[in-house]
Formats: C-alpha cells, structure tokens, sequence
C-alpha cells in the first residue's frame, strides 16, 4: 500500500489493491484532487478512516447514446412538475447527499472536510451541481467534478421518488450536447446500470480520460 506524503504525487493506477486502492493518506487540496481526478482516481472513505484514493479495475460510466429514459420518466418530465437548475445550490446539493438515508450504507461517506473540500472546488469552478426544484423546496440533485470533457459524477439524492433520475438525465442531456466524452460515475449500483450506465475496463477508461 503506497502511502502519500506531502508530496503533490499519486502511484500509477497499475499498482492498486485488487479493489482499486491506488493510496493512503494525503489531503484533500484543491490541487491534489484536481491531480486524483485527472489520474482516474477518486477519495472514497468513512469519516473514521484515513484517505483512501480509489481507481476500481472496472469503471460505471455513461455513454450518452446508451442513455434508458423510460416511458414513466419521459412522461414525468414533460409535466414539468419539476425545475432543473445548475451550480445555483451547490452546497444544499452536497449537504443533501450528506445527510439522506442509503439503504446499502449504514453512514455516509462524505465528511465535513469532503463538504468543504468540494465546495473549494465549485468556487473555483470545477466541481458543479444539478438541482431539482419542486415549487421552492430542493428535492434532488447531484454533484461532480467537471473535467471538460468528462464529468465524474460524485452522489446523488432524492427526497421525491425520481428526483435524483431527472437530475442525471438532465445533465447527461447538457454534456451529450457540449461533446462530452462520457459521464463518470465511479462504482455499480443497480439505480445507474437502470438508467444506462455500463462496466468498462479501467484501461479503457483511461484511455478515453487522456483524449
């Protein structure tokens, strides 16, 4: 296990544990997560835990053809129940996936050093939120780290049934349209292999974080 030290500097992706731990320990600065995500590496760990950088052997990403909205979702969004925003609630968004209940965790794994970390990145304009609004009330959004031509998708919530899916379909709706390469979302679960997303090799995904 490679454990960091003040040094601005990640191990290559190759040397990871068999579940993708590329390192131990470090900070979260600015300029060390901006280096982790340019890497195809990510912070994952519980609030009692040290640093743990992450590079899984297979990659959840979105290619935007493969995007699935179904009939339900496309009829919810044509009724507009719901207003879809960006960067207008970024630390709301980031606190709401802090605190909501997850039926596969017993805690969350967003720190309030994360909280703050995260926030010192949408002020310098790389980490960015979708919020979904019903009426005046937040009731889903998400959050990532926009690299330019890939978005790393960090979490999601939901405090209505779908709002997090029209969060995500909406943006993968702006990147498809901007020429983003892929959407970014890190591990497997079951709500994203729904709405398309699909494992790719490690490999593969670097490949397409160097274009």
């Amino acid at each position: 296990m490679y454990y960091l030290s003040k040094e601005l500097y990640f191990p290559a992706v190759e040397t990871s544990s068999p579940e993708g731990i590329v390192a131990v320990g470090g900070d979260l600065s600015p300029e060390r997560l901006l280096l982790a995500y340019n890497s195809g590496i990510f912070p994952w760990f519980e609030d009692d835990e040290p640093i743990l950088w992450w590079s899984p052997p297979e990659r959840m990403v979105l290619f935007f053809e493969d995007l699935k909205i179904s009939k339900s979702m496309r009829n919810l969004i044509l009724k507009q129940k719901y207003k879809v925003t960006f960067n207008t609630a970024f630390r709301e968004v980031v606190l709401n996936c802090k605190k909501i209940a997850r039926n596969d965790q017993a805690g969350t794994w967003i720190t309030d050093n994360m909280v703050e970390a995260y926030c010192k990145l949408h002020e310098l304009g790389t980490a960015k939120s979708v919020e979904v609004w019903e009426n005046d009330e937040l009731v889903g959004g998400l959050y990532g780290i926009d690299l330019g031509h890939i978005f790393c998708g960090e979490s999601m919530f939901s405090k209505v049934s779908n709002a997090s899916k029209i969060a995500f379909i909406a943006l993968a709706k702006q990147l498809e349209f901007a020429n983003y390469k892929l959407l970014d979302c890190q591990v497997y679960n079951p709500h994203l292999e729904s709405l398309g997303c699909v494992e790719i090799e490690r490999e593969d995904f670097l490949e397409i974080l160097k274009l």
